[in-house]
């Protein structure tokens, strides 16, 4: 079989994209402590670039000082962001015309800076994190939530990104508002579903009016916790957001709760081939709410053929990976070359913590950093 539907063009808005396969967004931990974007994290995007995936979504830019994940988080909380930021973008551009979405974020509950008391919808906290954050007042939502978002959009379309996403899933503070779970509130951002998806249209409805390219959303599906977000309510939430007028979805779910089932949404630990492929049911079944928006489809994808295959039959339009690229960032170029053989991770999830250890190495593959230790101890 051929992979003629994978490197084919699509389009999400008004941009068009070489060929099917996404970067999925995660951390880094590869900016400057201030928050710039470094010559590592430029690198990082650029190698993706020559590998030829044809779009590279950015791990979360900050929108705020408290947003941050871990230490060395990119940021874009104000104006003096923008120039490194330009110049990543730039660079990304030299390479084969890939497309780069700059990935904005405020996490919320599970904020990596101990300076500043978490803030959430409701006082809930997540499984292992010790804080109990703060609720927001309404006058805080609107003023500084809802704002730092729009904000941080228009700074990214001054760098010259092609398109945004807006993170909107694994528990952050966006995806915390939709979440039952989660939202306890009684207001107009509490409530029924349209009220908890109250903040991401309204995010969507100020940027849209400042900026001129794709806003897409990684949107939460499913919590995968008991008492949290349903697949049926998510699918309602998804037409809202289709509604709305986002350009693009990415579904995915779970996040700092574990699943009854153990199992570690969204990155699960695949053992054998039947647990790959586990968003797909979801984007199945939602495929038909979608109204012409383009559909990405993440978690755990490994076989190029079986990519194909449900693209071909427009069962999905796009293919997000991320941990494969986090071993071999030219995969892309690899398979497009002939090299069809599967990615070589193993999807062991060793990558995770690699994003919070003190060192400054950042995200990095930590099976092929074995071996390279290894490999050293032997030569000795």
């Amino acid at each position: 079989m051929k992979l003629d539907h994978l490197f084919s063009p699509g389009k999400i808005g008004n941009v068009t994209i070489k060929n099917r396969f996404v970067r999925s967004a995660t951390a880094e931990k590869m900016a400057t402590i201030e928050g710039f974007a470094s010559e590592k994290l430029i690198k990082l995007f650029s190698d993706l670039a020559a590998g030829e995936a044809g779009l590279i979504i950015t791990g979360g830019l900050a929108v705020t000082p408290s947003s941050t994940l871990t230490t060395n988080a990119p940021c874009i909380y104000e104006d003096k962001f923008i120039k490194e930021q330009k110049n990543l973008v730039d660079i990304v551009h030299e390479n084969l015309d890939s497309k780069i979405c700059a990935q904005i974020v405020h996490t919320g509950a599970q904020t990596g800076n101990k300076k500043f008391q978490p803030v959430a919808p409701s006082p809930i906290k997540p499984d292992n994190y010790n804080r109990i954050p703060r609720e927001l007042t309404i006058e805080e939502i609107e003023s500084v939530i809802i704002k730092s978002f729009v904000d941080a959009g228009r700074r990214v379309y001054e760098a010259g990104y092609d398109m945004i996403q807006i993170h909107g899933s694994h528990n952050y503070l966006l995806s915390s508002f939709i979440s039952p779970f989660f939202n306890r509130r009684t207001d107009k951002y509490g409530g029924n579903t349209q009220n908890r998806t109250r903040i991401l249209v309204e995010i969507y409805e100020q940027l849209s009016d400042v900026v001129d390219i794709p806003i897409i959303i990684k949107q939460q599906i499913k919590d995968f916790i008991l008492g949290g977000l349903d697949f049926e309510e998510g699918k309602e939430i998804t037409r809202i957001l289709v509604k709305t007028g986002y350009d693009a979805v990415e579904l995915s779910g779970g996040g700092a709760m574990v699943a009854p089932e153990g199992k570690g949404y969204p990155s699960i630990i695949l053992k054998s081939k039947s647990d790959e492929n586990y968003f797909l049911k979801q984007c199945d079944e939602i495929k038909s709410e979608m109204k012409g928006v383009p559909l990405i489809c993440v978690g755990g994808i490994r076989d190029p053929f079986f990519a194909e295959e449900i693209i071909r039959e427009n069962r999905v339009d796009f293919i997000s990976m991320c941990r494969p690229f986090i071993r071999e960032p030219d995969l892309i170029k690899r398979w497009h070359s002939g090299d069809t053989s599967r990615p070589k991770c193993i999807s062991c999830n060793d990558c995770f913590p690699t994003i919070f250890k003190k060192s400054a190495s950042g995200l990095h593959c930590a099976v092929e950093e074995r071996k390279t230790l290894k490999k050293s101890k032997s030569s000795n």
